[in-house]
């Protein structure tokens, strides 16, 4: 009895691994495990993917991560204190790199680190800080050096797909991508001046992207990203890049004079009520000798002086070089714009009267 029951086991076993055999065949062929099947079916990438791939690839390269050195006396003796910052190589053969000023504050060793490993040092050739851009220059460059193309900021459109290639927290050309979120805003620089036309996006910018390239899906520059928005000093998908034709407008007069020339015509102005009032004339400036008036006077009455307000019969000035201007910040932004130019014309009023003046700005 034994022996047929062992018997009719083996038979059992023998027909069970027969019948799972059979299971695993599919029109007599074998079922590919999933992980070939995967292994080898790659989904397409799209045209946007591509195209950030493809810059990504190309420009990658010309980010350098920019370190900075300075030593300040605290009770105990100097303390060395460092910083980080982002940087776009713009000129191969010179090379050059532009940057924010914000980043080279205060220090006194520069250097730059290469995609290479390289660390070299560099001068700093001229820096505008009202609109936080610094041009750093490479004492000996080498020679296989990748430089980003120059866009057009002037052409940009809410909701365009941007790059952004930095060093953010010292991890060296990192991507991030997003949109144009806005245009035109303006910004307060560490200076104090408004920077205005900036561009605003999403793509993710942390401490450690300042200075470094906005670029379009091409790989062109379009900005340099150089502040965000945010609560605890990260990314809150608020972004803000100066836009890279004010850059175009600054290098020229970074590599001539070391800074950028601006019209000056020896005015205080404060933004009123009534407009834009002129606080104060400086003697012998231009404003003066076209006969701009100040609301401010000062008398001296023994060892002291006195200041007196004399709105009513102060100039507001309306207009720079037919342009509109009702308050300090698009005043400051219309001389700006009117960069070298032998005379500008200022439109002021008195009570009532309006009068246009030709006046020579001087340029410092």
């Amino acid at each position: 009895m034994n022996k047929r029951l062992f018997i009719f086991c083996l038979l059992l076993i023998a027909y069970i691994s027969y019948t799972l055999g059979q299971s695993n065949l599919i029109d007599n062929k074998p079922i590919t495990p999933a992980i070939a099947q995967n292994s080898q079916t790659l989904a397409p990438r799209t045209t946007d993917e591509q195209s950030v791939i493809d810059a990504y690839k190309k420009y990658n390269e010309a980010v350098v991560n920019i370190s900075t050195r300075a030593e300040r006396m605290d009770i105990f003796g100097p303390v060395a204190s460092e910083g980080a910052g982002s940087g776009a190589i713009i000129d191969s053969e010179k090379g050059y790199v532009i940057t924010n000023f914000h980043v080279l504050e205060g220090a006194e060793q520069v250097s730059v680190s290469l995609a290479s490993g390289e660390v070299t040092e560099v001068k700093v050739i001229g820096a505008d800080p009202d609109n936080d851009l610094a041009l750093l220059q490479m004492l000996n460059p080498p020679k296989d050096l990748q430089a980003i193309p120059l866009g057009d900021s002037a052409a940009l459109e809410v909701g365009q797909r941007v790059i952004a290639i930095g060093n953010p927290f010292g991890l060296e050309r990192t991507l991030t991508t997003g949109i144009i979120s806005s245009l035109g805003r303006s910004i307060r620089a560490e200076s104090g001046r408004m920077i205005q036309q900036i561009i605003q996006t999403d793509a993710s910018i942390n401490p450690g992207n300042s200075g470094g390239p906005l670029l379009d899906a091409a790989g062109r520059m379009i900005g340099v990203n150089t502040a965000i928005i945010s609560p605890t000093g990260q990314s809150a998908g608020i972004g803000f890049a100066i836009p890279v034709n004010q850059v175009k407008n600054a290098i020229p007069q970074l590599i001539r004079y070391g800074k950028v020339l601006r019209p000056r015509i020896g005015v205080m102005v404060a933004d009123h009520r009534a407009g834009l009032l002129v606080l104060n004339v400086q003697d012998g400036s231009p404003a003066e000798k076209a006969g701009i008036k100040g609301a401010r006077k000062v008398y001296r009455q023994g060892p002291f002086l006195r200041v007196i307000d004399d709105i009513a019969n102060a100039d507001f000035i309306v207009a720079v070089n037919d342009k509109k201007v009702n308050s300090k910040s698009e005043f400051l932004d219309a001389l700006d714009t009117a960069q070298m130019q032998q005379q500008i014309k200022i439109k002021v009023r008195s009570g009532r009267t309006e009068r246009e003046l030709e006046l020579a700005p001087v340029y410092e």
